[in-house]
């Protein structure tokens, strides 16, 4: 399969990470073929996380049987969703954008699962002298590529009236960032979730900028082709959706008993996620495909077009399939 590696593309290095872990995914995934198993991405740890949601908030799977892969950021989840090794997935706006400069997409999206963007954030180290985004002018700054730290990061510096080369941009992996960050190796930061707490808790990090009016709070829910033609996978779908409603809602009602669940699991003291909780700008519900998110994808790839960050325009609009609506909707 061809696949672009030009600016802000998948690298090979993405590729190759993105392969071992749909070798891993196939290893775990590949005799789950039966029509009541749906196999689904979890991209990182915290609020993303749908099997420690279900867990917390008591939501049994009825009539079929979840096979969860996980993943670093939503791009390898796409990647594994074209080797057929995941039928539903998370992801942002911006990996599927990357995807249309590739063959045809083996996905489409499906909902959005709006939420915080406040958890979407530019780091920097204890005793940086840098105190607003200006203050990036020539330092290197890490991020991870074709993700919302890459788009925010761009939205940030035209803020203030820089560009992509006033500063030494280091695209590196979720980990492979965290590692450069602790050891001094990266001035600043671009990144999301559960790192942000870990880097504040365990480095005295700083935040610096957060998300909030550069992200749409869109994170999109995509399915591959083969499960929506399928009826028996598709109705699984389906299913899924209406228990991601529930956990939702279960999640909004109980903030205090999630963020306790959430700081056991990434191990970080409990005052970490309650003060970023008390930050959010949302909390996560399932919202339907409609003309306001196709939009705001679309002016998303607009973007990534004019920085020259994939080959040409897109029109992300044959990527979206509104079959669920009426079951996000509660409708049925």
């Amino acid at each position: 399969m061809t696949r672009w590696s030009g600016p802000g593309g998948f690298n090979r290095r993405s590729i190759l990470v993105g392969a071992g872990l749909l070798l891993a995914a196939c290893g775990k995934v590949g005799a789950a073929k039966t029509a009541d198993v749906l196999r689904v991405s979890i991209t990182g740890k915290g609020e993303g996380d749908t099997q420690l949601l279900f867990k917390a908030a008591g939501v049994t799977t009825s009539g079929y049987t979840l096979d969860y892969v996980r993943f670093e950021s939503g791009h390898l989840a796409l990647e594994a969703m074209n080797g057929h090794s995941l039928d539903y997935g998370g992801v942002s706006e911006i990996p599927p954008i990357f995807a249309l400069g590739q063959s045809a997409p083996s996905f489409r999206q499906i909902a959005v699962a709006h939420g915080d963007v406040n958890n979407q954030v530019v780091l920097v180290p204890k005793g940086s002298k840098i105190d607003d985004l200006a203050g990036l002018k020539g330092k290197r700054v890490g991020y991870v590529r074709a993700t919302t730290s890459q788009y925010f990061l761009i939205r940030m510096l035209q803020s203030v009236g820089l560009t992509w080369s006033d500063i030494t941009p280091v695209a590196m992996t979720v980990s492979d960032g965290a590692s450069a960050f602790s050891t001094g190796a990266l001035d600043a930061w671009a990144i999301y979730g559960f790192p942000i707490q870990r880097a504040i808790a365990t480095e005295g990090a700083r935040i610096l900028k957060t998300a909030l009016g550069f992200l749409s709070g869109n994170y999109l829910v995509a399915a591959h082709v083969d499960a929506l033609a399928d009826p028996a996978k598709s109705a699984l779908i389906g299913k899924y959706l209406a228990d991601t409603r529930r956990a939702y809602a279960w999640a909004a009602a109980h903030q205090d008993q999630w963020a306790a669940t959430i700081a056991q699991d990434i191990g970080v003291p409990l005052a970490y996620v309650q003060d970023q909780f008390h930050r959010k700008s949302d909390v996560y519900q399932l919202r339907p495909v409609n003309e306001a998110a196709i939009a705001s994808q679309q002016a998303v790839a607009d973007l990534f077009a004019d920085q020259k960050l994939i080959p040409a325009r897109v029109d992300v609009r044959p990527l979206w399939d509104n079959r669920f609506n009426s079951i996000i909707e509660g409708q049925s």
